[in-house]
């Protein structure tokens, strides 16, 4: 029981509210594009990351464990997975291994309030894996000891475990009032940020690292921002900040309580590869494998960049702001948000966000 005690200690604050559910207009299914660019620009090092899979140790299972930890409700989590078992077929056929190709186990993790039925709903019926649902915090313990031979995880280690303490402490000399992002605050706010992203990356790889089976690798993901560039830069942190202004205009024009703008933060933090190679290395357990800054992938299509910031921002947000301030005033919010990127649309050309894809493999033990 020592694992489900463990788990406990992360309380999901960060991961109450989900991305936005169901298949509505509003829904991270219809506006996820830009995290399915990243996806498929990463298909090809999938396939380098399965090569380095311990096949003499794996081939000894009839079964392939695979876990996509954050998978929201779809489709990208899908894609991932096919594409992440096309990879391990292969490996074993180029092995001359055809008949020892294994069953695939999919597990999709997600934290309790994530919309599950959803995820279910929309599996393809003709899916080549087995496949269950895990709730929980990622940043605790999920499976039993050496248990997954290939993590995968996307565009979800952004998300911190919670809003640092400190921040809505009016005590505090990191309290963010007024300001919603450490981005374009002060160094305690900002210290305060980076002191939750360490410890969340610490609990993230310890917990990996006895949930992984031996050979087995982990691929990972992440937005973030350039190594030396500054905490202000990634369009992401440019975002938060335009909609920190927003609602403290809504404060000013008593729509909002000013009061609950300080009280609201939003957990999200742009690491750099430097950080999550110091927090690789601190942990000691996990190899380096690869690191590569994946290549910008246009998904627009025919909506304006604009329109698509907005809309996936608001898929990312919509379910933390209504508990914050009620549904009433999201409209509104997104509607000042786009108006404002509409007149100063060089916020989205400036920002220097990168994806990186960082492939780790368990070290012997």
């Amino acid at each position: 029981m020592a694992a489900a005690g463990e788990a406990s200690k992360f309380s999901e604050e960060a991961y109450a509210y989900p991305m936005t559910g169901g298949d509505g207009p509003n829904s991270y299914a219809k506006n996820s594009t830009l995290q399915r660019g990243a996806g498929d620009a990463a298909k090809e090092l999938l396939n380098e990351a399965a090569e380095k899979l311990d096949i003499d140790i794996l081939s000894s299972s009839n079964t392939f464990h695979i876990a996509d930890l954050g998978c929201s409700v779809g489709p990208n989590t899908f894609f991932a997975v096919e594409n992440i078992i096309e990879a391990v077929k292969f490996k074993f056929q180029n092995q001359g291994l055809n008949s020892q190709i294994p069953e695939f186990q999919v597990f999709f993790n997600d934290h309790t309030q994530n919309d599950f039925n959803m995820l279910f709903r929309s599996f393809s019926q003709n899916r080549q894996y087995y496949a269950a649902g895990v709730p929980g915090s990622f940043y605790g313990r999920l499976f039993p000891d050496a248990s997954v031979h290939f993590f995968h995880s996307s565009y979800a280690l952004q998300w911190l475990s919670r809003v640092p303490k400190e921040v809505v402490d009016k005590n505090s000399p990191a309290w963010n009032k007024g300001r919603i992002h450490y981005s374009n605050s002060t160094d305690e706010v900002v210290r305060a940020y980076e002191a939750q992203h360490a410890e969340d990356m610490e609990c993230f790889l310890n917990a990996r690292a006895q949930e992984i089976a031996d050979g087995g690798v982990t691929v990972l993901l992440i937005p973030g921002r350039p190594n030396g560039t500054p905490h202000s830069h990634p369009v992401g942190n440019l975002s938060f900040q335009l909609i920190g202004s927003c609602l403290m205009e809504m404060a000013r024009k008593g729509v909002v309580s000013e009061e609950k703008v300080d009280a609201f933060n939003i957990p999200v933090y742009a690491m750099t590869p430097e950080e999550l190679e110091a927090a690789v290395e601190g942990n000691g357990r996990f190899s380096l494998e690869k690191m590569e800054t994946l290549p910008h992938v246009s998904t627009h299509g025919t909506v304006s960049v604009t329109q698509l910031v907005v809309s996936h921002l608001r898929a990312a947000l919509e379910g933390r702001i209504t508990q914050q301030f009620g549904e009433e005033i999201v409209d509104e919010l997104f509607e000042s948000y786009l108006k404002k990127l509409e007149e100063q649309p060089s916020i989205l050309a400036t920002g220097t966000a990168i994806i990186f894809l960082v492939v780790l493999k368990r070290k012997a033990n």
